[in-house]
This record gives C-alpha cells, structure tokens and sequence, in this order.
C-alpha cells in the first residue's frame, strides 16, 4: 500500500492495493481522513508514529491488520516526512508492504523489511564479514555507486576520512555491544563529493546468536544542513585537528596563484612529515595518535601569520603557505622554527614522546606555477629531507 497524507491527515492519493485491506475504491480514499479510513482504534495505535513523522521523523513500525475479508496479514510501514522548501513538514508518504508469508523464516522477513525498491532511503546490507551483498536504489540515487560498483566491496568504498579511527572504533563497539548503532557520518560520492548522511546500523543474528547480517539504512541530510555554519566549517577543515583541508588549502593557494597575476609576489609551499609518528600510533593506539596529531596541528597554528595557511593534507602530512617570503633565507628561518616547535617533548597519558619533522619547500614561481606542480615538487624534496635523517629541510630541485 502506497498513500500520501497531508499535515491535516487527509489522504491526497492512495494506490490500489488498500482496496484489499479496506474494502474500498482507492478513488474514494482520497479525500478520507486518516482516522475515517483506518477507524477509532487503529487510528489510535499509529498515533505515536503519525505525530513524529509530522516533525520530521522517519517512522518504521511492524504490525498486524484484519483485512475486510476477516483474515490477518501482516505489515511492515514506513511513513516518510515530506518536506516543503522552508523545511517544514508538509505531508508524509505511508508504504506499507505485507510479508505475511515472510514471517517463517525471521532472516527473510528482516531483509524484506529493508529492501524496498521505492524506498527513498538508501539500504546497503552486508554479511558477517563486512561483504556487502546487496543495496537499493536509493542507495544508487544517493552515492552514485551501481549496484555492480558496490557487490564485493565492503562500505569502505563510501569513507570520506573525515571521520577519525576512535569514531569508529566507538561505533563498532556499539554494534557489537547493543546490536544497533545510529548517528551521523560524512562520506563520498562516486564522483567525490562529500555527504553528510544519518544513518542506522542492525545488527542481525542467527538462531545461535552469531552475527550473519549488518544492515544499514542512512539518508542524505546534507541540503537540510547546509545552512548549517558549523557543516560549512567541517567540509573545509581537518575533522580532527580543525586545520584547512585540502579542498580549503587548493582554493587558498589558487586564489594566491591568481592575485600574483596582478601584484607581482612570492610564495613558498612546504610539505611537511612528521618523523617517528607512525610507531607512537601503532604502539599506542589511535587515541594517542589523535591527542599527538592535534597537538602538532596547534603548534603549528601557532607560528602562522595572517596572510599565511597551514593545513593538514594526510594522517601526518601537513603543509604550510609561506606567503610572500623575503627569500630563501626567509623561509628556512620559518622552517627551522617549524622544527624546533616540533621538537618540543609532549607528555601524554603520562607517556613522554618527541617527535621530528622532514620538510620539502617548493618555490613559486621559480618551482612551478600551479598548485597541483607545487604540492608534488614540495612532496618529492620533502622525501629527499626524510632521507637525510630526521628534522632536515630540503628545497625542491630541478635535479631532484
């Protein structure tokens, strides 16, 4: 059964499958009341659910009906909020399907519940080992991905990174822990355009309570959030360390590349590594290398002036725009001030480290002419620092 109902609970449209249920002309339901329609007790029983989709709240529910036949079928209902473009609830859409038959078999019934093809949210389902194995088109209609991108792969195929490894981990934990896990996560489209989506996580297990099926629904939230200054403030910066992204350092080093155009400047581009790092993270755990990250990321805004950028470009990669230096001499110092903040011990958990930086600088104009040449020449000295040792910099070279 398919039916709409606006805010005043009258129907605008009912299909013809709630001529089996009630027993009248689907014609004739439009313009019926939801009460009218359903009668006193019924109407009572969807109360709950009719009052929280009015406010925007999806609704899923299972229940048992007595068709006007006298037999008893039994129903899985979604009521989908229907928006209006000032954000308010305008309508719902109600879809009921019956999976009596279903019910024999609980795994069946659950997939059943979850997979329908008009549904507006998307549905990845997974087996035990995180394979997924089949999606809806919502799904297709949100991520962009095919139903053949996605069999085989596992939901990693959607990860945007903009979520930190202790977010998953806790979410996980949830799964495992409570069966069922709900929130908000950003990821990617096949084209790569960042989302942000609401999405649930099942749990379902087997008569011998092992997992065999991890079932998601989620929504795009993304338009109902984008007036959203903090959701404007997350697509351009690190999740973790709040510093630019790379989508924000590309637009910053663009606009620089432009203005040089017409007021004749400078700029100079370092790639940054953090040395020693990646055994901290691996023996400490994430959590650790999260408090560590966030700490370097500070040190680093610290040295920053007005007019110049530092962004963090990958799990310990950072880069920093120099603007307008007075030369070679200029940006060493900065780069040297770079190390030495860097260097400073930084106690966590009661656990000393000290780490070091390799820094790889590009040169604009001398050392390319777009962002993309600059970042991969300041990437390839920054290699060639690395491999001098800890803590060297490292200009880029046409004989690098």
């Amino acid at each position: 059964m398919i039916g709409y109902w606006d805010r005043d609970l009258r129907c605008r449209y009912a299909n013809n499958a709630y001529s089996e249920w009630f027993g009248i002309a689907a014609e004739d339901i439009v313009g019926m009341t939801f009460q009218q329609l359903a009668g006193e007790q019924l109407f009572n029983r969807n109360k709950p659910h009719i009052e929280k989709v009015l406010t925007g709240e999806p609704q899923r529910f299972e229940r048992s009906l007595r068709k006007v036949d006298g037999s008893v079928g039994h129903i899985i209902g979604h009521y989908i909020p229907d928006f209006a473009s000032d954000g308010t609830v305008q309508g719902f859409v109600i879809q009921s399907n019956e999976v009596t038959l279903l019910k024999a078999t609980e795994a069946k019934l659950k997939l059943a519940a979850c997979v329908f093809d008009s549904m507006l949210d998307g549905v990845l389902i997974t087996d035990a080992n995180n394979i997924i194995i089949s999606v809806n088109p919502g799904f297709t209609e949100i991520t962009g991905y095919t139903v053949q991108d996605a069999i085989g792969q596992t939901p990693k195929l959607l990860q945007s990174n903009r979520q930190s490894q202790a977010f998953y981990a806790a979410m996980w934990h949830e799964i495992t822990t409570q069966g069922r896990w709900q929130g908000e996560m950003w990821n990617h489209r096949k084209d790569g355009e960042l989302y942000l989506q609401r999405m649930t996580i099942n749990l379902l297990r087997d008569g011998d309570g092992e997992p065999v099926r991890y079932v998601s629904v989620f929504s795009d939230i993304t338009e109902l959030r984008r007036k959203d200054e903090h959701i404007k403030h997350l697509a351009f910066h690190d999740a973790l360390t709040d510093l630019p992204n790379r989508t924000l350092l590309m637009d910053r080093i663009n606009q620089k590349l432009l203005n040089s155009h017409r007021e004749q400047c400078k700029l100079a581009l370092m790639f940054l590594d953090l040395d020693g790092f990646k055994p901290v993270n691996d023996k400490f755990g994430h959590n650790v290398g999260d408090i560590l990250l966030k700490e370097m990321a500070k040190r680093l805004q610290a040295l920053v002036r007005q007019s110049d950028t530092v962004a963090r470009v990958g799990g310990d990669e950072f880069i920093f725009i120099l603007n307008n230096p007075q030369g070679t001499s200029d940006v060493t110092e900065v780069a040297n001030r770079i190390i030495s903040s860097i260097n400073q011990p930084i106690t966590i958990l009661g656990n000393e480290f000290q780490i070091g930086v390799s820094i790889g600088i590009a040169m604009y104009p001398e050392h390319g002419d777009s962002s993309l040449e600059l970042i991969r020449n300041a990437d390839t000295a920054m290699y060639i620092a690395k491999s001098s040792g800890k803590n060297k910099v490292s200009f880029f070279s046409l004989n690098n």
